[in-house]
């Protein structure tokens, strides 16, 4: 592998000069050189330094992306149906990642499980339906079109207290569904 290469492209993908980078990392301009062109090797430390400057971190640089999935089809979806809801995860195995988007389907009166407080946030958008969505103490309407979003360090769920199912686009940062 040809770290030099990658940090160079990382540098300029940032915007950076050698020197910019150097002054982040108190290292040389020169040093950052020899280091994009392979002739010096950077010490574990120093590359988690330089990487961590350029917004990166050693598992992201050494990854080879070139086999990860970007486009997910219907036949990659995973389904869990119970009496009240379906949840879709529409990209599988997204616990790994840092948002979770799920498709959920809440049926006629019913309610989603209570959430209980948790670090990160939660975005949702409302294709079909109307419902409540319910955060501590207080109550949102919620319908067709409608978005939400929020902080998780509350108790929250969502309630379908209509004749008719609600589809909602949910994706939650960090994954938790």
């Amino acid at each position: 592998m040809e770290i030099g290469i990658k940090i160079k492209s990382l540098r300029l993908q940032c915007g950076l000069t050698q020197e910019e980078l150097a002054d982040r990392c108190d290292l040389t301009k020169g040093y950052i050189s020899q280091l994009e062109n392979d002739i010096a090797s950077p010490s574990i430390a120093t590359l988690i330094d330089i990487l961590s400057a350029l917004g990166s971190d050693l598992k992201s640089f050494f990854n080879d992306d070139s086999d990860e999935q970007i486009v997910f089809e219907e036949d990659d979806f995973f389904v869990k149906e119970s009496d009240d809801n379906s949840i879709t995860w529409l990209v599988p195995n997204s616990q790994k990642n840092e948002m979770e988007p799920i498709l959920m389907t809440l049926n006629a009166h019913s309610k989603t499980l209570e959430d209980m407080p948790h670090e990160g946030e939660e975005f949702g958008y409302m294709l079909e339906g109307n419902a409540t969505l319910i955060i501590g103490k207080k109550k949102y309407k919620l319908s067709q079109g409608n978005s939400f979003y929020f902080v998780s360090n509350k108790k929250h769920y969502i309630v379908n207290d209509g004749d008719a199912p609600v589809k909602i686009l949910w994706v939650s940062s960090p994954p938790t569904f």
